[in-house]
């Protein structure tokens, strides 16, 4: 021990603790405010070159906006925005595998390891062989020049990217990020979930959404504690060996309601509330009466997939991407008597289309989808006539219409309140020779149509028909364990049913890879011809003629009948087109 001036002591002990703290200072005191900066990447904010690198890598573009610039098959040279990282290697970085083509993953934390082989389900006589851990130099090498660090030649089908050091250092950057921590809603035993129901749905149509949801999710977490005894962890070995994935069968889901109360500028505070507590993997299922608006914006803006809401009403988008809808609701019925007419245009010689189209929610998402899709096919903008609320479309005012227009094809989107109206069509002067209108706007009304109007109407129906839809009642109520179920129930519990079906089949196909971003590649993979082939998706959907998402997809029902009923007092949808799709 020392002692110092005024008596006081030091320890040698005293002397270990503060002579870092004082060497530590004297560093800090030569450090200036431009060494204390986080570190630059190719010139630019760790921020910015993630954002830009996520364009580079899904865009193709580079950080100045401009393509990027490649060559493929040896000399041919092409944009990248025509040759996306993402389109073959997927918007998670984890890879794909369709038709025996099989591409690796790209995310940082699979690059920079040893390769020693691909995961199980990519083991095919065409998988490359083993390579070393990349560097950021052998991987800019093998970006430039085709080449991994074991000498192994890519594909030509791979572009061989001409990138500037400081672009090439960007894309690196965002390679490492990719997919290099799990997306929240995911512990070590659970999978946490969300549906969201909307205060305008009846307590009826509500239940009829929910209680076969939380029954399937306390099926599944019941299925987990039985893998967990020793009988169990046999049967999960089994499922192993058939499903590609046990990792997932001991996980449990845990799905919470959001109910959002109110109008719907007021719907996105409530749902950044249920997300603030609660933060979930994913939204699953859904109602609502009205716009899904609110809520897909959400979900695009939190990076939160959103699979298969019930709504007539989705977000018509072609670049959006989190949220997976049955089909484009009403807006493809619109979409489906635009195309129908198109084919017998010539009949029709160049005759007035004429809309009469009711001023709701309903009336302008069929009049949109019609007209969108009757000018893309190369013709003019049909004459619309707009219904007020309160005005009913009166016999009368019809035979105005008529008598102006002389129209040969008559679009009617208006609700079950246009059927009298409707049947006495065929008495009305210049009557037209083809009658549209919307069994999604109609509903059960289209069933008491009067006789002599069913020969001229022609029905927009986006359903498989009843009588070949019959022999699914039974396996939906079955798998779901809900028997005795009717009319809109019958139709909302196939839908659920479906829903689970996507979100099971995806979660073993994600081989306990829990990234947001895979749960979408992975869905767009296996429910496309030529993907993981899993399983056949127009074989166990329900309802749809046709049920698939190829990658980047986000309707997967795409079309729709366009049918008529038969006379008789028990009359039955007969097709008059083919599987009308857009």
């Amino acid at each position: 021990m020392k002692t110092f001036k005024g008596g006081a002591r030091i320890s040698a002990y005293m002397l270990q603790g503060i002579l870092p703290l004082l060497f530590a200072f004297l560093w800090m005191s030569t450090v200036t405010a431009e060494d204390m900066k986080p570190p630059m990447i190719g010139g630019m904010s760790r921020t910015e070159a993630l954002r830009l690198g996520e364009r580079m890598y899904r865009e193709g573009k580079l950080p100045s906006g401009k393509p990027m610039e490649a060559v493929v098959k040896g000399d041919i040279p092409v944009m990248g925005t025509s040759f996306t990282c993402a389109s073959c290697h997927l918007r998670a970085g984890l890879g794909s595998k369709e038709g025996g083509v099989i591409t690796p993953p790209t995310d940082g934390g699979n690059l920079f390891r040893p390769l020693k082989t691909l995961h199980k389900y990519y083991e095919v006589p065409s998988a490359p062989p083993v390579r070393p851990a990349y560097t950021d130099e052998s991987l800019a090498y093998a970006l430039r020049t085709g080449i991994d660090p074991s000498g192994r030649r890519f594909n030509d089908a791979m572009p061989r990217y001409l990138l500037e050091d400081s672009d090439m250092a960007i894309l690196i950057f965002y390679l490492k990020s990719l997919s290099s921590d799990f997306s929240p809603g995911v512990t070590d035993a659970t999978i946490r979930f969300a549906t969201v129901v909307t205060d305008d749905v009846s307590p009826e149509d509500r239940d009829a959404m929910l209680v076969p949801l939380e029954k399937y999710f306390a099926y599944k977490n019941n299925q987990a504690k039985f893998y967990e005894t020793k009988t169990g962890r046999r049967s999960a070995r089994m499922a192993e060996s058939m499903l590609q994935s046990r990792e997932v069968a001991y996980k449990r889901l845990s799905l919470a309601r959001w109910l959002l109360k109110g109008p719907p500028e007021t719907w996105r505070s409530q749902l950044e509330e249920y997300y603030r507590r609660e933060p979930v993997f994913a939204l699953l299922g859904g109602i609502s009466k009205g716009e899904w608006q609110p809520i897909h914006k959400f979900s695009e803006d939190n990076h939160i997939p959103s699979i298969l809401p019930i709504t007539d009403f989705p977000v018509i988008s072609e670049t959006d991407w989190y949220t997976l809808y049955f089909s484009r609701g009403l807006f493809q019925e619109g979409e489906g008597a635009a195309r129908y007419l198109n084919g017998i245009a010539d009949a029709l010689k160049a005759k007035a289309i004429i809309q009469i189209v009711r001023d709701s929610r309903e009336g302008r998402a069929l009049s949109t989808g019609f007209q969108e899709t009757w000018q893309g096919l190369g013709h003019k903008a049909a004459e619309t006539v707009m219904l007020k609320d309160g005005k009913t479309l009166t016999r009368k005012f019809l035979q105005r219409v008529l008598d102006k227009e002389k129209p040969a094809a008559l679009v009617i989107w208006d609700g079950p309140g246009a059927i009298p109206a409707l049947e006495r069509i065929n008495d009305a002067g210049n009557k037209p020779e083809v009658v549209f209108v919307s069994s999604g706007y109609l509903g059960k009304s289209i069933w008491n149509m009067r006789e002599e109007a069913r020969d001229l109407t022609y029905i927009t129906y986006p359903f498989r028909l009843p009588k070949d839809e019959a022999q699914y009642a039974g396996i939906v109520q079955s798998f779901m364990g809900i028997n005795n179920v009717q009319g809109d129930a019958l139709i909302t519990l196939k839908q659920v049913y479906s829903a689970v079906q996507v979100l099971s089949q995806a979660l073993m196909a994600m081989n306990g890879n829990y990234y947001r971003d895979h749960l979408l590649d992975v869905i767009g993979m296996s429910m496309s011809t030529g993907g993981m082939g899993l399983w056949e998706p127009e074989e166990i959907y329900p309802l749809y003629e046709r049920f698939s998402f190829g990658p980047g997809q986000r309707y997967a029902s795409k079309g729709c009948y366009i049918v008529q009923l038969t006379q008789g007092a028990n009359p039955e949808l007969v097709k008059k087109s083919d599987w009308v799709t857009h």
